[in-house]
């Protein structure tokens, strides 16, 4: 008769924790990777603030329509391979875009990364969710914090890579070399089960269900200022608060920092104040902090406001992903896709609100979208905690 010792339980939970979290990091990195040097994809195409938002969309178009795919070939492949084969994916992504000719060409890529990056967030959140049932422990934010935290590298890499050189080829190079290295470290240490058959969810999923559309939305307002973050506050800085070019990935810099040094707490809040309180508070700091800055104008506000963003809006996707998982995996699939959707469609939409005004009013939309989680935050039966 063999005995299981709690040490060997902790390092099992240790090494699954890691390798997941490698590839939140992953997609983190990725993301921030191209959005970082989003202006320098602006110059070379010579793109109008209409053609941006209209690139973007077609990445939130990818992800948006690619829910059938995702959800048939996580019953086919499990979110283990389904993991593996969007990494891939996701690095000639990068690759493509080092060297894309023109516009058209350049918009059928996004497409492609929308339909990579919604197939990884599913499989990557899928088996978070996994570990947290079959270890009762908390783990959903400290992985998502690896996701900021791999923005948080794409904006210094981009930094550091474009002061030795500006082209892209080198930069994409070196970060499609990093991303390898990290889905490599991540595949042998991921759940081959997305949930142990006697820990299945018994609840009855239901696309109409009150809990479902709340979840769903507050995961599309949460990602729409996250996403806008990512992608916006570059331009947001170079054309409005007019920072020097040195500055202006600095934006996604301090963003993400908070994000990451938020999720890294917030399962120790999770289980102090709960969830609801946790989004709620968070949320409208988002809201109000980046409308105050919004107010003042400026490098220095900006800068404030972005991390006052960060910090708000770090908890909100961990809790709605853990909220959903209890729901089953379908409300799961369908929460990601939303989230993913949001994320990438989001931020377009931000783009034409700022070609018809300017990125002011795009962002004054991303506080609309944070005051909207507190909303559908309090309409969410948050209940159910793990300890940490």
């Amino acid at each position: 008769m063999s005995v299981i010792r709690l040490s060997d339980v902790d390092t099992g939970f240790r090494q699954r924790l890691a390798g997941i979290a490698a590839l939140f990091c992953f997609l983190g990195l990725q993301y921030g990777t191209w959005a970082s040097r989003l202006p320098a994809i602006v110059a070379g195409l010579d793109l109008n603030t209409a053609d941006v938002g209209l690139l973007l969309l077609a990445c939130g178009v990818g992800a948006g329509a690619s829910f059938p795919l995702v959800a048939l070939l996580m019953r086919k492949l499990g979110s283990r391979r389904l993991a593996g084969a969007s990494a891939l994916c996701l690095c000639l992504v990068l690759v493509a875009l080092a060297v894309t000719p023109d516009y058209p060409v350049t918009l059928v890529i996004m497409c492609c990364d929308g339909i990579a990056v919604a197939c990884l967030n599913v499989a990557m959140n899928a088996q978070g969710a996994a570990l947290e049932v079959e270890h009762g422990r908390a783990a959903m934010s400290r992985l998502h914090a690896t996701f900021s935290g791999g923005s948080l590298a794409a904006a210094l890499l981009a930094s550091g890579v474009t002061a030795l050189s500006p082209a892209l080829s080198v930069h994409f190079g070196v970060a499609t070399a990093v991303l390898l290295l990290l889905a490599g470290y991540a595949w042998s240490r991921l759940l081959v089960a997305d949930v142990a058959p006697e820990k299945k969810e018994r609840r009855r999923f239901s696309l109409t269900s009150r809990m479902t559309i709340c979840l769903g939305f507050a995961m599309v307002f949460g990602t729409v200022a996250e996403g806008a973050m990512n992608d916006w506050s570059a331009l947001y800085l170079k054309d409005i608060a007019h920072a020097a070019a040195s500055l202006t990935p600095m934006g996604i810099a301090v963003f993400s920092a908070m994000m990451v040094l938020a999720r890294l707490f917030a399962d120790g809040w999770r289980s102090r104040w709960g969830d609801r309180l946790v989004v709620l508070v968070g949320s409208a700091l988002a809201g109000v902090g980046l409308a105050v800055a919004l107010v003042l104008g400026g490098v220095a506000p900006a800068l404030i406001g972005f991390t006052c963003v960060g910090l708000g809006i770090a908890a909100v996707t961990p809790c709605v992903y853990a909220a959903a998982a209890r729901q089953g995996a379908e409300a799961l699939t369908v929460v990601a896709a939303m989230g993913v959707t949001g994320l990438l469609a989001g931020p377009p939409a931000i783009g034409f609100v700022a070609n018809a005004g300017n990125l002011v009013w795009g962002m004054s939309a991303v506080v609309v979208s944070a005051l909207l989680v507190c909303l559908c935050a309090s309409r969410i039966d948050w209940a159910g905690r793990l300890t940490e």
